[in-house]
């Protein structure tokens, strides 16, 4: 009967202490830092998906625009350039790293938006069906990546914040210590120049 007092009172013991580990914020750190991850991997996935779009979109052009043969190629060399720059969980808190995937994928953007550009000089290509729904799946992805950004920059924040708060800085010093804020995406230097539009 002593034996299973003492085996109930161990039981009863793991599992409040159990209940109040969880309860103080242990969990909150490798939650949060999980999902991180996960909202990088969307930002990822919905840059794949431009990448996937401009092969479609760079042949439907050169169809009509043989004589913008720079802008074609720029955006060819641009994707190649922005699919080779890949970073994973592990690099988040790379700054340096995080600004070149940025970099590549900011130099794509505007590859992009000059052969966008060049559809106003092609009346054909601007009524083309395929031309026009690549450019709407295009616009659509940019529309994603933005939001997958946006969600990416809020967890990170929420991530960074909990290991510098109580009781998170507590975990943080103990038994996180091997974790390390995340670095978050900024704007680049255009962000702040209003788009030019002519007719």
């Amino acid at each position: 009967m002593k034996l299973l007092r003492s085996r109930v009172r161990a039981i009863f013991a793991i599992v409040v202490v159990g209940l109040t580990v969880s309860a103080c914020g242990y969990n909150t750190i490798p939650t949060l830092e999980e999902q991180a991850n996960a909202k990088w991997a969307d930002v990822q996935n919905n840059y794949q998906r431009r990448a996937d779009l401009i092969p479609n979109l760079v042949a439907t052009v050169q169809g009509y625009a043989k004589q913008e043969k720079d802008v074609l190629t720029s955006v060819t060399e641009a994707r190649a350039k922005a699919t080779q720059v890949k970073i994973d969980v592990s690099d988040l808190t790379d700054p340096a790293k995080l600004k070149q995937f940025q970099d590549a994928q900011n130099q794509l953007s505007g590859a992009l938006g000059h052969l966008l550009a060049i559809s106003e000089n092609y009346p054909d290509l601007k009524s083309n069906q395929n031309f026009l729904v690549l450019q709407a799946q295009l616009e659509g992805t940019e529309n994603r990546i933005a939001i997958a950004r946006r969600d990416y920059i809020e967890a990170v924040r929420a991530y960074n914040t909990e290991l510098k708060t109580f009781p998170g800085v507590l975990w943080a010093a103990t038994f996180f210590r091997n974790n390390k804020p995340m670095a978050e995406f900024a704007a680049n230097e255009n962000a702040q120049t209003p788009p030019r539009v002519k007719f």
